[in-house]
């Protein structure tokens, strides 16, 4: 595991993707995959949409991920 992902599991990230992003607490890596927890969906132009259950995100996907600040929702 790389060094940005020990130090971003179990806080609140956002994961970017080229057409929308993920809100949530990065709770796993498994191997290619981004394991979210408490997940909204944000897309340009629309109030976020909670996500039930755990949003699996394949890590070539994901453009950038940003470490939210405690308290950053």
């Amino acid at each position: 595991m790389f060094a940005w992902r020990r130090t971003a599991v179990r806080k609140r990230v956002i994961v970017n993707l080229a057409d929308k992003a993920f809100r949530g607490i990065l709770w796993a890596q498994r191997g290619p995959l981004l394991v979210l927890r408490d997940a909204e969906l944000l897309e340009p132009g629309r109030v976020g949409q909670r996500m039930d259950g755990e949003v699996v995100i394949e890590r070539h996907q994901v453009e950038f991920t940003q470490v939210l600040a405690t308290g950053g929702d």
